[in-house]
């Protein structure tokens, strides 16, 4: 390859491995999470507040307008006269409901038209033109506005009435009174009210947020305390959490700690086995080498020694891999049925020992279930059924029962194994459940199987008890799996 060739490359792995090396992004804490939710729902839930207290206020500042406009209107209407010949109107006193009346341009007007021409307006509307009023009827009101106009956008009260001429009343002239504000008045005190609004909503909010924080700060303790403890754990300064946890975090903290005592009983298992199967094949190897560096004896002898010993070491391998692979308690554990799995290694083992026509029978409750690995199960129920089926006369049974307990998730297991053969002292039990003892030296196996048993039942923090059969007359094994 030429350089011309042998460059790009460089550059592409090059880039590739910039790229690769980009971490991914961290996702936001919960606190953050939670602050910019809040933060979103107050801003959304203050705004609307906003947006209804300004209405309203718009609203209300509107109805006192339209009273304080009316009131004006009546005011004037009631200092109007007409002259005693009943053909002309007289203009009201010089009593001002409102000294802005008297002041010109100063945003309030108080206009009158009615018949023959009369025609009247407050020093205010000098010179403002009103000639889009319209007389009423008497009696009819109207209130408009904003509307534009040449002297702005206004908002005005109209009201049309008939003075009577005479003393008898039956001689009227109509008068319509029209009193009219700018709308920069009235927004300007709008506008001050929203501007106070908004200080006032944003200090609030702002108060809230901040409280927020402080409310998620000490709910969320219990979760920093959950982080600490476990610190502590990885540390070595603590075995498990033993802390007090609110309700909600009680589950996990329990599942957490299963966990852990789980992960170190597994540990423990692991070194327990390696230095166990060190030390059994000491002794194999031991013969074995002396076996070799022998030059006298007859060689089949020797021959026939060591095979013995490698298969003897064979069988201690495989006893301790079985014990180093039993999974114990899990905390995700699935549920194994039982039923179709006992059924399974009773065919087996009638097959193995069909010279003793052995009759198995089962007493295994409905949906009963093991929660734990599978080989687990076959390995406990293997041994104790094949110890069975191997001492007894002709009768075993399998009791399979489940102990639910209030409070628990999963159900607890109660498994017996009985059968009618010569059964075990009580005095011989502790030896019989030691690894490579057998209760009849006359009968074959290598008296491992039941240290299995009591190795499995050990990791899922059960019992093994060994008694005497009630029924049968014979051993009796029975295990107990506590709920969890």
């Amino acid at each position: 390859m030429d350089a011309d060739t042998a460059l790009p490359s460089r550059a592409l792995t090059a880039t590739t491995n910039n790229e690769s090396s980009v971490s991914p992004r961290r996702p936001l804490s919960l606190a953050a999470r939670a602050a910019i939710a809040t933060g979103f729902v107050l801003a959304g839930f203050l705004g609307l507040v906003g947006l209804t207290l300004s209405q309203a206020n718009k609203e209300r500042a509107l109805s006192a307008l339209h009273d304080r406009l009316q009131n004006f209107a009546i005011a004037y209407i009631t200092n109007t006269e007409v002259n005693r010949y009943g053909n002309k109107l007289l203009p009201p006193s010089d009593t001002l409901p409102d000294p802005k009346f008297s002041q010109p341009g100063s945003g309030l007007y108080a206009v009158a038209v009615g018949e023959y021409g009369y025609h009247w307006q407050s020093n205010s509307a000098i010179g403002r033109d009103f000639s889009f009023l319209k007389m009423l009827e008497p009696g009819r009101s109207q209130f408009i506005g904003p509307i534009d106009t040449r002297m702005g956008r206004l908002y005005y009260y109209s009201y049309g009435v008939a003075l009577d001429t005479d003393e008898k009343g039956d001689k009227w002239v109509r008068l319509t009174m029209t009193v009219a504000q700018t709308e920069e008045q009235f927004e300007g005190a709008n506008a001050a009210f929203n501007h106070s609004l908004v200080i006032w909503l944003s200090i609030l909010g702002v108060m809230l947020i901040v409280l927020q924080l402080l409310l998620l700060r000490w709910s969320l303790t219990p979760l920093r305390k959950v982080a600490s403890d476990m610190s502590r754990v990885e540390n070595g300064d603590s075995e498990q959490l033993d802390s007090q946890y609110p309700l909600e975090l009680t589950g996990l903290t329990e599942r957490i700690n299963v966990f852990i005592t789980n992960e170190r009983e597994q540990r423990t298992r692991y070194r327990h086995t390696l230095a166990d199967l060190a030390h059994s094949l000491k002794t194999p190897l031991a013969v074995i080498r002396s076996q070799l560096e022998s030059t006298t004896g007859d060689e089949p002898a020797r021959r026939g020694s060591v095979l013995d010993q490698v298969r003897r070491m064979n069988e201690l391998v495989a006893y301790q891999l079985s014990r180093a692979a039993t999974s114990g308690r899990q905390t995700f554990a699935s549920a194994v049925p039982i039923a179709g799995h006992a059924e399974d290694l009773v065919q087996s083992l009638e097959k193995v020992y069909a010279a003793k026509n052995v009759l198995c029978e089962f007493d295994i409750e409905d949906g009963a279930v093991f929660y734990g690995e599978q080989g687990d199960l076959l390995e406990l129920m293997g041994n104790l059924l094949e110890n069975a089926f191997k001492w007894a006369g002709h009768r075993v049974l399998l009791v399979v029962k489940m102990r639910p307990q209030p409070g628990r998730q999963r159900s607890g297991l109660s498994l017996s194994v009985e059968d009618d053969g010569p059964g075990i002292a009580a005095e011989k039990i502790e030896m019989v459940l030691q690894r490579g003892v057998r209760g009849d030296e006359r009968v074959q196996g290598h008296g491992i199987g039941l240290s299995i048993v009591q190795d499995i039942v050990h990791a899922y923090q059960g019992e093994l008890v060994v008694d005497r059969s009630p029924e049968f007359g014979g051993a009796r094994f029975s295990v107990t799996l506590a709920a969890s």
